[in-house]
C-alpha cells in the first residue's frame, strides 16, 4: 500500500524542468523583469552615434541623403596619417565608418566620465561627417554650438 502512495505522490508532483545542454536550468535576466536592462559601453557608442547621426541628417538631409553611418571595431590596413584611424568617410560608397575601439580607447579627455565621454563620441560623428562633406565641422551645426 505504501508502494502505490508512493508512485501516486511522485506521478503529481513532477514539473516539466527544461535543462540546456550542460544540466541547468533555464536562467533569467541578470535585471530581473522589474529593472531596466543592463547598458554597456557598446550601447552607449551605439546611441550617441545614431541619434548624432540622425540629428546630422534632420540638418542635411540633401547633401546626406542615402549615407550609411556604420560602426566597425577596428579599422583594417595602414594606419592614417595621424596614426589610427578613427574613422573612414568613402564618398564613392555613401558609407561613414567610425571605429568604436580606436575611439573610446585612444580619446584623451581632461575628465573621463560619461559626459565628456558623450561629447567626444558626438565631436568624431562631426568630423567624420564634416570630412565626407568636405566642410569644417563647426559649420555642421551652427545653431548648435551658440
Amino acid at each position: 500500500m505504501a508502494r502505490s502512495s508512493h508512485s501516486a505522490r511522485q506521478s503529481t508532483s513532477r514539473r516539466a524542468v527544461r535543462h540546456d545542454r550542460h544540466g541547468r536550468a533555464g536562467r533569467s535576466s541578470v535585471t530581473g523583469p522589474h529593472l531596466p536592462p543592463l547598458r554597456g559601453r557598446i550601447d552607449f557608442f551605439d546611441l550617441i552615434v545614431g541619434s548624432t547621426a540622425d540629428f546630422l541628417r534632420g540638418m542635411w538631409s540633401a547633401d546626406l541623403e542615402g549615407v550609411s553611418f556604420e560602426i566597425g571595431g577596428m579599422p583594417l590596413g595602414e594606419p592614417g596619417p595621424n596614426g589610427v584611424r578613427r574613422w573612414d568617410a568613402l564618398r564613392d560608397q555613401r558609407r561613414i565608418i567610425l571605429y568604436r575601439v580606436p575611439i573610446e580607447r585612444l580619446a584623451r579627455l581632461h575628465v573621463n566620465d560619461q559626459l565628456h565621454r558623450q561629447m567626444y563620441i558626438e565631436s568624431c560623428v562631426f568630423r567624420a561627417t564634416a570630412e565626407f562633406l568636405d566642410r569644417d565641422p563647426w559649420d555642421l551645426g551652427p545653431e548648435r554650438f551658440r
